[in-house]
């Protein structure tokens, strides 16, 4: 391929990921004046909340597009430290705010901040800075393996005492992700990946609450008056709505019968009211947003920002990926919104610098791509 038609096919994967991204948050503001109408008195509060949230989210964007990642590197640990503070915060009793049992928020007075959407930033950079760090030892015991793995258990260890099993998860699965491509061995991976797994099986298992989930999911009609009421509604939704939909604001669904229909269960009312067609389209523009940040990985400057690039394009599309199997019931109840289009102002913040950080790569489309070796 010669030079100037890959930075030309470069440059376009960053214009076809910016509309898809304006699409998805284009849908979920109009899902969101539909779905809000039956939530507050004002039919148009959260539509004019996360618009203002967009506003917010849209500034944090361009600016991480534009960064100078060197720069913010320099700080990796300040930002971390920030971070853990906030994470051990919100579990102080006065401090964060406890919803549903669970302690994730600080009130900032106008406004609520979810601490572990900070978490995945922090974590991100943290991991990226460290493995880029210590390229040479990365196939060690210690350097490449324990030290990265005690921050990554840190970080997972304070989110799951809120508690949040969910992003717990994903954490813990974007930070191995990370560890696997910056060289270190499978021989470490494999295993602790078996221990997390068996650790957080033991955790949920001792959690009625959590467990009672799993277990109804496995069988939705029989628990859809208790446990699994919420993803046999979801399921309904996507049933009603058959391949084009009962119209935008027609359902039934968001009319109270379905908890959470702005929030994590916002792919269900897709379904019912623009139908199959539109959902389809929905997975469709996260597969191309995937696929337009592995190709923007072609001219990673270095490695640091290749990690980067990896954890935000992991977070991205695990956090899609749990959503959409939660909902349509492939995966246990589990409250993680869906990128770009679910309510909520902090996730939508942080989105949008994941984003940023991808295109951030497209503009070094003038450098020689990275080569990076796999240690297995």
């Amino acid at each position: 391929m010669k030079p100037r038609e890959s930075n030309l096919r470069l440059l376009s994967a960053g214009s076809v990921l910016t509309l898809c991204v304006a699409a998805l948050t284009f849908l979920g503001l109009v899902v969101l004046s539909s779905a809000g109408k039956s939530l507050s008195s004002n039919p148009y509060f959260y539509f004019q909340r996360q618009s203002l949230w967009l506003a917010l989210a849209l500034m944090a964007g361009l600016f991480t597009a534009f960064l100078n990642l060197d720069t913010v590197r320099k700080g990796t640990w300040y930002i971390v430290g920030v971070a853990l503070l906030l994470l051990v915060a919100v579990l102080i009793p006065g401090i964060g705010v406890k919803v549903n049992g669970a302690s994730r928020w600080l009130d900032l007075g106008m406004m609520r901040l979810q601490v572990s959407d900070l978490a995945k930033l922090a974590l991100i950079f943290g991991m990226a800075h460290y493995l880029a760090q210590n390229q040479r030892q990365i196939t060690r015991f210690w350097e490449g393996f324990v030290l990265p793995c005690l921050g990554l258990g840190l970080v997972c260890g304070l989110i799951m005492l809120e508690p949040d099993f969910g992003t717990t998860a994903l954490c813990g699965i974007v930070g191995l992700c990370m560890l696997f491509v910056a060289g270190t061995r499978l021989l470490f991976l494999i295993p602790s990946g078996l221990l997390a797994l068996v650790a957080f099986s033991v955790a949920v298992y001792l959690d009625p609450i959590r467990l009672r989930r799993v277990t109804s999911f496995m069988d939705v009609e029989a628990n859809k008056s208790d446990s699994a009421y919420q993803l046999w509604q979801g399921i309904l939704a996507f049933g009603a709505g058959g391949v084009d939909g009962v119209g935008l604001g027609n359902g039934r669904q968001q009319l109270s019968y379905l908890p959470e229909s702005h929030t994590d269960f916002v792919f269900p009312v897709i379904g019912e009211e623009l139908g199959f067609i539109t959902t389809a389209a929905v997975v469709t523009l996260f597969l191309i947003v995937f696929l337009c940040g592995v190709w923007s990985l072609r001219r990673a400057p270095n490695m640091y920002q290749f990690l980067l690039v990896c954890g935000a394009l992991w977070f991205l599309t695990f956090q899609a990926l749990i959503n959409m199997g939660v909902v349509t019931g492939l995966l246990p109840t589990k409250g993680m919104s869906l990128p770009f289009i679910s309510y909520g102002g902090s996730n939508l913040v942080v989105m949008f610098v994941l984003v940023g950080l991808i295109l951030n790569c497209f503009r070094h489309w003038q450098k020689p791509a990275l080569k990076r070796p796999r240690h297995l």
